[in-house]
């Protein structure tokens, strides 16, 4: 998959006007989701979207040694969306919801279903429906 693909992927399912507006959306997203994971899933997720994608998964040297636990102090799915929000600008929750969405269901397709899965099971509640994904909660 090639960089131009993946955003033209996120702009079908978000249903964004330009191209422009998929890509802001998409350069949001993945620096936020970036910082939600482990190394190996950042590495793994890495591999799998275009070089283009793989600056924006980097964690700064900074915030390296909190993420260097897996999802350890990772904010909720609803958390991840009021960080985009304020990242876009917005104070919109159910558009920010649907940007997310848009990029993480995008994200989902080229990573496959089983790194899907190990993506969603690093990550808190909250996040399965971000990427298309059924959110089954354990019987109690």
């Amino acid at each position: 998959m090639q960089w131009n693909d993946l955003v033209q992927q996120v702009r079908e399912l978000g249903r964004y006007r330009t191209r422009e507006q998929a890509e802001r959306v998409l350069r949001a997203v993945l620096p936020l989701l970036a910082r939600q994971l482990g190394p190996a899933e950042r590495a793994a997720l890495a591999a799998r979207l275009p070089r283009t994608a793989a600056p924006l998964l980097a964690v700064p040297a900074r915030a390296s040694a909190a993420a260097a636990q897996p999802a350890g102090g990772a904010s909720t799915g609803a958390e991840f969306v009021d960080a985009l929000a304020a990242r876009l600008g917005s104070a919109d929750h159910a558009a920010a919801r649907w940007d997310a969405g848009s990029v993480l269901c995008a994200v989902a397709v080229a990573a496959g279903e089983e790194l899907t899965g190990r993506l969603i099971a690093s990550l808190p509640p909250g996040y399965a429906l971000l990427f298309g994904r059924a959110e089954l909660i354990p019987a109690a």
